[in-house]
């Protein structure tokens, strides 16, 4: 019997010739990854157990993300804190305020997790590396500070469910969309602990951008990782990545056997698929824009782990076009990194973002879990672009999020309302496949 992409991963490390589902393994880390939230709590705990050193600080990333620019005392806290560690440790990947951005889009921009690769994030949506052909999951900060003292976690090895996507996307149709429509079909706990596999002749279709935001919402499906076997396009964003980065680390692609066990496999249909949209307050509530056209709108975010890179930033700009944002809203464009940032400025996409009336702000997850830059009041309603639409994670109990794609998000800030992207423009934009 043949073995998983995930399965082999989690083989190689932990030096076994082959793991089955149910197994507990002990695996070597190539990649310890905390934020500015979930870092102090790691090293209080690393201190507590009478650590020294980090196990390799060549192997560790630590990330202001969250809370950043520091919106209070507290959160100024929680950085000097951070910053501190990575001083003391000699912590060769720290990303200070100014430097780096989002840690789940920035990660993969920065060549450290590569294919093959084992990766532990204190952070929920750390399963977005996965995209790129690891296995990466999130973890509390405890179990990171064990990680960042040994090297080394402890796992169950998941079962695997199966994704096959099959026929081409439409021209409205981006990675945000299928996955919406998976969670919709399978429900926000249907695949518990497993490893989502997406796989199907379709992906061939989808950007890295794409595919690094249907790896990025495993977590909403309750799943343990999400992972996509790399291919050519997979080899190709890497590749360009460590050339840019001048990273030169060796990794060894690893793919799925065809006789691999799955615990399920859903098909999914993708030429029927329309631009989707998360009612709230559950990503599992996604349904057509076609049936939910017409939901004023108080405010648009355009940014997150989710769909904050270069091309939603393009996306969002070719459905905004010569519009203005409609009177009464308003949208907020946060750049995933100071790398998005600064290339989104250099295509005069910022600029343009301005003069429409957008706010737009230096790269922070802010707003995605109502922290800062973007908080909801009573009875709001927000289109997002972002993982989560949960009863007040982005503010008020009372307000109400919709999640979607950056089209769809865009023409709700040019229409003031739920509209299909044709409402506002006839054209879909053409999309860069690998870079």
């Amino acid at each position: 019997m043949g073995q998983t992409i995930t399965e082999k991963i989690l083989a190689a490390h932990s030096g076994r010739v082959r793991v089955c589902p149910g197994e507990i393994v002990t695996c070597r880390v190539d990649l310890a990854m905390a934020n500015d939230v979930t870092a102090p709590p790691a090293v209080d705990a690393f201190r507590a157990m009478g650590a020294g050193r980090v196990w390799d600080a060549n192997k560790v990333a630590l990330v202001a993300s969250h809370f950043v620019p520091a919106k209070d005392a507290a959160s100024a806290q929680l950085m000097s804190r951070m910053r501190a560690f990575a001083v003391e440790q000699d912590i060769e990947h720290f990303f200070e305020v100014g430097r780096g951005g989002i840690e789940h889009i920035l990660l993969p921009e920065e060549a450290l997790v590569l294919p093959g690769d084992l990766i532990i994030g204190a952070d929920s949506h750390s399963c977005t590396y996965g995209a790129l052909g690891c296995f990466s999951t999130g973890v509390g900060s405890t179990d990171l500070a064990a990680v960042l003292a040994t090297g080394e976690i402890w796992l169950r090895v998941p079962e695997t469910m199966k994704i096959v996507y099959r026929g081409r996307p439409g021209s409205w149709i981006v990675g945000k969309d299928l996955i919406l429509s998976v969670i919709a079909l399978i429900g926000d706990d249907g695949a518990n602990y497993m490893a989502m596999e997406h796989t199907g002749d379709a992906l061939s279709h989808l950007s890295m951008d794409s595919r690094l935001t249907l790896t990025n919402m495993a977590i909403e499906a309750g799943a343990k990782s999400g992972i996509i076997p790399p291919d050519d396009v997979t080899l190709s964003y890497v590749t360009a990545r460590q050339e840019e980065n001048h990273r030169r680390r060796r990794f060894g692609p690893v793919v799925s056997d065809d006789d691999a066990e799955y615990a399920e496999i859903v098909d999914v249909d993708v030429d029927g698929i329309e631009p989707m949209v998360a009612q709230p307050s559950l990503p599992s509530r996604s349904r057509p824009v076609s049936e939910v056209s017409g939901v004023r709108v108080d405010q648009v975010f355009i940014g997150s782990c989710t769909n904050a890179r270069i091309e939603d930033l393009r996306i969002a700009a070719h459905v905004l076009g010569d519009n203005r944002v409609a009177p009464g809203v308003r949208l907020m464009v946060i750049p995933a990194t100071q790398r998005v940032w600064r290339r989104a400025n250099e295509e005069g996409l910022l600029d343009r973002f301005s003069e429409a009336g957008a706010s737009v702000s230096t790269p922070t997850c802010g707003a995605c879990l109502g922290a800062h830059m973007g908080v909801l009041g009573p009875g709001e309603v927000c289109v997002s672009t972002s993982n989560r639409n949960y009863v007040g994670r982005m503010g008020d109990p009372s307000a109400r999020v919709y999640l979607a794609n950056p089209a769809v998000a865009m023409a709700a800030a040019v229409a003031g309302e739920l509209v299909h992207p044709e409402e506002v423009t006839r054209q879909a934009p053409e999309l860069e496949m690998s870079r």
